[in-house]
């Protein structure tokens, strides 16, 4: 019995990170809104049903694509955390956190499909994702505010949403303009604003 090209792409393990892949490339080049099933399809030269016989659809695809995105960036802001002090670490990881934004088109997409109608299951997949990186983002915001030991009372809920919020507002900035940005100097700056200082 002969298998078809189909059953061989179906039971072929490489096929399904070769489609998240292409699909990554995709998403990144035309957004959630301008890649199709047949799209993906075409591009990694299987047929729709095989597309099919390994994921559900197009948000299953996306959902899967961000969860890698944003498997980098915690792994780079882990390795920011890792860093000698309280200030360097917090530097380190706002610095991280905008050179990674300026050059993953995909997270750039992530931030703009979260401030426009869209698939309900995407949005709520795409909060889920930035939580994490507010949670370790927060509990530096709180470790800084204890170190620089300042009189009044700080809410790193609100400072953190602070932070995440300028940080995007570069990478958006970079992406519809298409400034030339410097990561480390842009990170030294916003954190001088929020008044939470790094030496060097």
């Amino acid at each position: 019995m002969t298998t078809t090209k189909n059953q061989q792409d179906n039971n072929n393990p490489g096929t399904k990170q070769r489609i998240i892949e292409v699909a990554r490339r995709l998403f990144s080049q035309h957004g959630y809104l301008g890649v199709s099933m047949s799209d993906i399809a075409e591009r990694v030269n299987i047929t729709k049903a095989a597309l099919y016989y390994h994921f559900a659809g197009k948000t299953e695809i996306y959902r899967q694509v961000l969860d890698e995105v944003f498997n980098r960036l915690n792994s780079l802001i882990a390795k920011a955390l890792d860093e000698k002090t309280v200030s360097e670490r917090l530097h380190k990881l706002v610095e991280s956190y905008l050179d990674f934004g300026l050059t993953e088109k995909n997270l750039i997409k992530a931030l703009a499909l979260k401030l426009s109608p869209l698939d309900h299951e995407i949005h709520k997949h795409i909060t889920r994702l930035r939580q994490q990186v507010s949670n370790a983002i927060r509990s530096l915001v709180e470790e800084m505010s204890v170190a620089k030991q300042s009189a009044r009372k700080v809410d790193s809920r609100a400072l953190t949403a602070m932070l995440i919020a300028m940080m995007d507002g570069v990478i958006l900035q970079h992406s519809l303009l298409n400034n030339r940005i410097d990561a480390k100097k842009a990170s030294k700056q916003i954190l001088a604003v929020l008044g939470l200082n790094v030496e060097g």
